[in-house]
């Protein structure tokens, strides 16, 4: 019977905006397995924010509608984010043998999605949706200093980019001003 999963399914469709960290906030620092073009590699938060801020962004599921286009919506936005220095990883709870395919054929081989199974990232950011072991729909900026600059929770995926980005021109804006 797949009433279980329609059920969950519908749980994640009707879920408000969720809590996140506040902005400011010290972002938690992690180190996970990521895929990029299929490749596997250690991805450390620490090592990516010593090159410029991050968009940090967190979706329910690799393969499903949303997360699909989200995942599409980035790729087509990552020169935006380099042209300004910043970098692009996105983290689910799926395995990272489904994260291969995903990176490959979703994120176009241009940015990494990392494996969080356990959900130790997801809940440090407070991510974690409740009774399912999905994430929510949260994106985030960090700034090169490691402190929260954007923390936008929707789980549409529509304006997750042009949040991030606008959030990441900001900190290039006021580290350019004298």
């Amino acid at each position: 019977m797949r009433l279980f999963p329609l059920a969950a399914f519908a749980l994640l469709a009707a879920t408000p905006a969720h809590a996140a960290l506040p902005v400011g906030a010290k972002a938690p620092d992690f180190t996970t397995l990521a895929s990029q073009g299929g490749k596997e590699f250690h991805y450390s938060l620490a090592d990516a924010l010593k090159k410029g801020p991050v968009v940090l962004y967190f979706y329910p599921a690799a393969f499903t509608p949303g997360c699909t286009v989200e995942a599409h919506d980035f790729a087509d936005a990552v020169p935006k984010y380099k042209a300004l220095g910043a970098s692009v990883i996105g983290v689910s709870m799926d395995p990272i043998a489904k994260l291969d395919r995903f990176s490959v054929s979703e994120c176009r081989s241009v940015f990494p999605v990392a494996a969080d199974p356990d959900g130790a990232v997801t809940r440090a950011y407070d991510a974690k949706l409740p009774l399912v072991s999905h994430a929510a729909r949260i994106s985030y900026v960090i700034a090169p200093d490691g402190h929260i600059a954007l923390a936008y929770s929707a789980m549409s995926p529509d304006e997750h980019v042009s949040r991030t980005l606008a959030a990441v021109e900001a900190l290039k804006t006021h580290a350019a001003a004298p």
